[in-house]
């Protein structure tokens, strides 16, 4: 019985390790959000006047970079498209936000994407980030 105890312990740890060393590959995350299958994740578009795609890109990984336990993947400001990965508090589950901007008459299109890695229901923090994200950039 001991040895199933031990045996169960050590697949909870390495499941555990997993999760917060697996590498995150950025050909696999950093997508165009607009080419991205619908349904999976959640979806923030948002129509900024009066302003360019650098300049929206740039305040929203200011804003990104100071959420907690949130890294810049790939992309950058200059490019059109930023992805971050944050991670959960207790287990350091990735969930990961990708980020797209492109002038579209006059104002910039900001298209984001957030999912999940690992799970089928994020339990709503993926769309509690956005709308924080989005709240604080949003005139």
């Amino acid at each position: 019985m001991r040895l199933i105890g031990l045996i169960a312990l050590a697949a909870l740890v390495g499941g555990m390790a997993y999760v917060r060393l697996a590498p995150s590959d950025p050909a696999r995350w950093h997508v165009d959000p607009g080419l991205a299958l619908a349904g999976q994740g959640e979806w923030a578009r948002l129509t900024l006047p009066g302003t360019t795609p650098a300049a929206v890109l740039d305040r929203l990984d200011a804003i990104a970079m100071a959420t907690p336990r949130t890294v810049r993947l790939a992309g950058s400001p200059a490019e059109g498209r930023i992805t971050w990965i944050t991670r959960s508090a207790v287990l350091g589950f990735p969930d990961y936000t990708t980020a797209a901007a492109r002038e579209e008459a006059g104002s910039t299109l900001l298209v984001l994407h957030a999912r999940q890695r690992f799970g089928l229901r994020d339990m709503g923090v993926n769309a509690a980030r956005l709308r924080d994200w989005t709240g604080q950039i949003a005139p």
